[in-house]
């Protein structure tokens, strides 16, 4: 089984900053691409950012300016620092990575259960 674990959300005030990580745990063979998508109430769930296992880059437009996403492929984790917060930012992230269970095995899509971030006006 793989379980991939959010932490790092809570409550901040707009302008803050908040740092998440999402490990990826359990038979892994390789951990391909990874990313942070959200969910605001009412919302269909959105990207926010991906990132290749040789640390290519892709954000959403809006985010680029404020979010920065990275890993650590030897922890098999991905980060997503943001910055300067805003009400809008306010939503449920969810981690994605597609793993390798073996060599020879299909590359499957995992998700997080998600955390919560709130901002505060």
């Amino acid at each position: 089984q793989v379980q991939l674990v959010e932490s790092g959300g809570g409550l901040v005030q707009a302008g803050g900053s908040l740092r998440l990580s999402c490990a990826a745990s359990g038979s892994i063979f390789r951990t391909n691409d990874m990313g942070w998508y959200r969910q605001a109430p009412g919302k269909q769930r959105e990207l926010v950012a991906t990132i290749t296992r040789t640390s290519s880059t892709n954000y959403a437009d809006s985010l680029k300016d404020r979010f920065t996403i990275s890993r650590d492929n030897a922890k098999n984790t991905v980060y997503l620092q943001m910055n300067n917060l805003k009400p809008e930012d306010t939503a449920v992230y969810y981690c994605h990575a597609k793993i390798l269970r073996g060599l020879t095995a299909a590359l499957t899509v995992y998700w997080g259960q998600g955390t919560q971030v709130t901002v505060s006006s």
